[in-house]
């Protein structure tokens, strides 16, 4: 397996699946670890979390224990709280299963915890936590219970955290087992990062999550197979890209090639070339329509022509006239597709320039509709031999490889990334960057970046920023990609001047210029 060098491998940016995290506890007990000894630490930790949070306990707090092991981490908490001077009531929803967890609940009436017989009443101001069932959640749960503590989450009169898990949530989807589950204000998630909670569906359902570190040694980390690795803003700090020699001219500052925009879609042409530019890229070049070519002087001056796209009669760009009399292997990185719309004949004319060209390939929007339309299908990336990305949203995965299943999009990613020898970006809340071996789930990223425009504006940021690593390190891995699409997400969300792509590609500028300072805060 390729060593993954950024982040680094640990507890805070692993993510497994419920299977996996329960297979780590397995070998934790039994190299010696005591299963109290680990519940007794989960509740420590997040009782400590839960403390610098004085203003959520103000009005009480009510603990709904559950019949497991997660029952038994609120317990630990309710005592922790209850020694810590807050008043403190429990509620046990089902019967008590495991022994661990009634000897802590018998605990919590001795010392003078309020055991309440009746459900508690929704809407009182106290902080509901939700220690009902983690990670070992496998089936629905009773309706009655998730509309309690959702009747809790909706009159905003207390917040509602759920302890690993929301009861009723999948661990592994990320979606409700069955029309619901518990909505949290805040989630908190021990040990490690389950991949069920980094997908676009738990959204609704998590609130903020946050991660609670148990001390899962690392050298269980490291033997974990199908590593995930959860990736936030605070990864910036930690980015390291190469820097550029000082005498280092325009040719050898990264040549790029950017092939976009049509007369239906002009302005995808000028933002692709906007992120290129905002990358630093020393040589940028284009093929565009022509009434795009004839005015892109006027708004961005250094930008090689080497081409222009005729247009059919349904306003689409035709690739083939320009593609001939272009040496693409002069560039470092290519990137085609945002805007030029469909053009099936045109395509058959000009893929095979595309599978030959030996540099980077990047492949977004129309570029990926019309190969999903294309006669060849997704056996375009079978048949290029060379090093190739693509940047689809779900609707134009879907279409591209309609044979490929997953439970997550995480695992659609790493799927079609191990078929066809590729890495993928899959567009979404929180996007995922794949390769054969990983991924790389980017997470708390700034809902800003879901605007028209800003694919546009990736795919020539990609194209630039790659083309300039390629001078440095000849061939640059999946991690780059990562880095590319977590600094597109960050520039938007420090942009203040607004959230449209043509200022977000001047933030993104101003990044790339404070980055070779490591300024990147």
């Amino acid at each position: 397996m390729n060593k993954i060098v950024w982040p680094t491998i640990d507890s805070k940016h692993l993510i497994v699946d419920s299977k996996q995290m329960l297979k780590l506890e397995k070998e934790m007990f039994s190299d010696g670890m005591p299963q109290e000894a680990l519940m007794e630490k989960a509740g420590i930790q997040i009782s400590r979390w839960l403390l610098k949070k004085k203003p959520l306990l103000k009005h009480g707090i009510t603990v709904f224990i559950g019949p497991g092991h997660n029952g038994g981490d609120g317990a630990v908490i309710a005592r922790e709280l209850f020694l810590n001077g807050f008043y403190v009531q429990v509620w046990c929803p089902f019967t008590i299963k495991k022994t661990s967890t009634n000897n802590h609940l018998n605990y919590l009436t001795s010392i003078g915890v309020t055991k309440l017989v009746e459900r508690p009443d929704p809407n009182g101001k106290e902080l509901w936590i939700d220690a009902v069932f983690g990670n070992n959640q496998k089936r629905k749960v009773d309706n009655t219970l998730i509309k309690l503590f959702n009747q809790k989450f909706h009159n905003k009169y207390g917040k509602v955290i759920s302890i690993d898990i929301p009861t009723g949530l999948c661990p592994d989807k990320g979606e409700p087992f069955f029309d619901n589950a518990v909505k949290a204000d805040y989630t908190l998630v021990i040990g490690l990062n389950k991949i069920g909670l980094t997908q676009d569906s738990a959204l609704p359902f998590i609130g903020e999550l946050h991660h609670i570190d148990i001390g899962v040694p690392i050298n269980k980390l490291s033997k974990i197979e199908k590593k995930i690795i959860n990736v936030t803003y605070k990864d910036l700090k930690n980015i390291d890209l190469p820097s550029l020699p000082k005498n280092s001219n325009k040719y050898k500052r990264g040549r790029t090639l950017i092939i976009a925009g049509s007369e239906k879609y002009p302005g995808a042409a000028y933002l692709s070339l906007r992120g290129a530019i905002s990358s630093g890229a020393g040589f940028i070049s284009a093929v565009l329509p022509e009434l795009v070519a004839e005015s892109i002087w006027q708004v961005a001056p250094e930008i090689v022509l080497k081409g222009t796209m005729t247009t059919n009669q349904n306003g689409n760009a035709s690739l083939f006239s320009a593609l001939k009399n272009i040496d693409l292997n002069l560039y470092d990185s290519l990137a085609v597709g945002p805007g030029i719309g469909i053009d099936n004949d045109d395509w058959q004319k000009s893929k095979d320039y595309l599978i030959g060209f030996k540099g980077l390939l990047i492949l977004d929007a129309d570029a990926l509709n019309r190969i999903s339309e294309s006669k060849l299908g997704s056996k375009f990336f079978i048949e290029r031999k060379f090093q190739t990305w693509i940047t689809p949203h779900i609707k134009e995965f879907s279409r591209l490889f309609p044979n490929i299943e997953g439970e997550t999009n995480v695992g659609l990613a790493l799927k079609a990334a191990k078929e066809f020898n590729i890495s993928v970006l899959l567009k979404g809340a929180n996007s995922i960057v794949a390769d054969d071996e990983k991924a790389w789930q980017l997470f708390g990223t700034d809902s800003q970046t879901a605007r028209a425009g800003l694919g546009d504006l990736l795919s020539g940021f990609i194209a630039g920023s790659s083309a300039i690593d390629l001078t440095l390190c000849k061939k640059i891995t999946t991690d780059f990609f990562t880095k590319y699409v977590l600094l597109h997400s960050f520039a938007a969300s420090k942009c203040k001047t607004g959230s449209n792509a043509y200022a977000i590609g001047d933030e993104l500028s101003k990044l790339m210029r404070n980055r070779k300072t490591r300024q990147i805060s």
